[in-house]
């Protein structure tokens, strides 16, 4: 091959470290597949293709940090004062529609946001209302999440989520962090919490609405269910079916308050009725299908004469209910079953799983209306108590 004496800034080649050459059919000669290269070396030989590599500049030209977008911004773009900026975002004052249109388009073709920080420091607090709830992996909070959302929408108000897992310690943790915000108002889960997190929320200075349930003392308003009366119901309901020896699956007390409640008021109506509870099992964990199926056959191989088996929500229940109707058990004749929530998975089983609804979007609804009611009136609490009465499906799986 003819050698050539060319540069590297010729070949465009500045960063290379080596270059392969395509096969070679010369047997005779002496180029090599690949040829190793360095950055002092300035001849190629023809036929080798260099490889176009980025030019990678020494010193980069680093963009200025960009800032915040202002009023002042807002009110050069639109041609008017930075006032009337201002009362027109905060929808405030005697401001014409066409300047009021002018101010808005110029803000969102700008990608303005007000800086909320600057107003909270006038007015005490924040529009954001702090919704706690034990857990997003249960498909009962997202049902009382929408209720939320549906009347918060209707007003300047956001609700911020916060997560608990059941654990009473990191509901303090959760509760400190919302609070030092200064929401305008908090809505909670549940009546039952540490003297740590009731003392925060009794200082709070916000409107504070604890919902899921009634049965207990409630900082302020509370709206929910009795879930002592919800067991009582389903327990009346199951006495008159003719059922005598019943088994109960569940998630373990001590974290789920509600559920121990409706187990409360259960086992004390069917012992009333001189019935009592012929097993039980408890579970930790999220609601599952599996968990439900595991359960009942760990049950039934343990209790084979059980002729009922109330679960405490309807995913374990209808793990319970499919691995009994592939065992092809007789039900409700031989054995029923029944949950509680009314999750709307049930509608595609095979079998409706009796169930009871707990109510879980007018929870939300309520409390959201309570926290928007107090921040229209200027009040730091309601101490309303909206007590909601749930209803009871029988299904296909309790005799008629």
């Amino acid at each position: 091959m003819r050698r050539l004496s060319q540069t590297w800034s010729q070949l465009g080649c500045h960063d290379l470290m080596w270059v392969e050459i395509g096969h070679n059919t010369n047997p005779a000669s002496d180029v090599f597949d690949q040829v190793s290269w360095t950055m002092s070396l300035d001849i190629v030989y023809v036929g080798i293709r260099p490889i176009q590599r980025p030019v990678i500049m020494s010193n980069p030209v680093v963009p200025p940090p960009r800032r915040p977008l202002t009023l002042r911004d807002v009110s050069e773009a639109s041609g008017v004062s930075e006032m009337t900026v201002s009362r027109v975002l905060r929808n405030k004052g005697d401001v014409s529609e066409e300047t009021r249109a002018r101010v808005k388009a110029a803000a969102a073709k700008m990608g303005y946001v007000p800086n909320k920080i600057a107003g909270a420091l006038a007015s005490s607090h924040v529009n954001l209302v702090a919704v706690i709830i034990p857990s997003l992996k249960n498909m009962v909070f997202p049902e009382v999440l929408s209720g939320i959302s549906e009347i918060l929408a209707e007003t300047e108000l956001q609700p911020v989520i916060g997560v608990t897992d059941y654990q009473s310690d990191k509901e303090e943790k959760v509760l400190f962090e919302m609070l030092s915000w200064r929401p305008a108002g908090v809505i909670i889960a549940g009546l039952e919490r540490s003297e740590a997190s009731r003392v925060m929320l009794q200082n709070a200075g916000v409107p504070v609405v604890e919902i899921m349930d009634v049965d207990g003392d409630p900082i302020d308003a509370c709206v929910g269910i009795s879930h002592r009366r919800a067991g009582r119901k389903m327990a009346e309901t199951i006495i008159a079916a003719g059922y005598k020896k019943i088994g109960f699956m569940g998630t373990k007390m001590p974290l789920d308050h509600r559920a121990r409640k409706r187990f409360e008021g259960f086992t004390r109506t069917l012992g009333k009725a001189g019935i009592e509870i012929a097993d039980q099992e408890f579970y930790s964990g999220g609601s599952a299908l599996l968990k439900g199926r595991e359960m009942t056959q760990t049950m039934l191989t343990r209790s084979p004469d059980l002729d009922f088996l109330y679960y405490s929500n309807d995913m374990i229940g209808a793990g319970g209910l499919l691995w009994m109707m592939e065992q092809g058990m007789d039900i409700p004749g031989s054995i029923g079953l029944a949950g509680f929530n009314a999750v709307e998975l049930l509608d595609g089983l095979p079998k409706r799983l009796a169930t009871m609804d707990a109510c879980r979007f007018e929870i939300g609804k309520h409390a959201a209306e309570i926290i928007r009611d107090c921040n229209v009136e200027g009040t730091s609490g309601s101490g309303a108590r909206v007590e909601l009465s749930p209803t009871l499906a029988p299904g296909d799986t309790v005799r008629s």
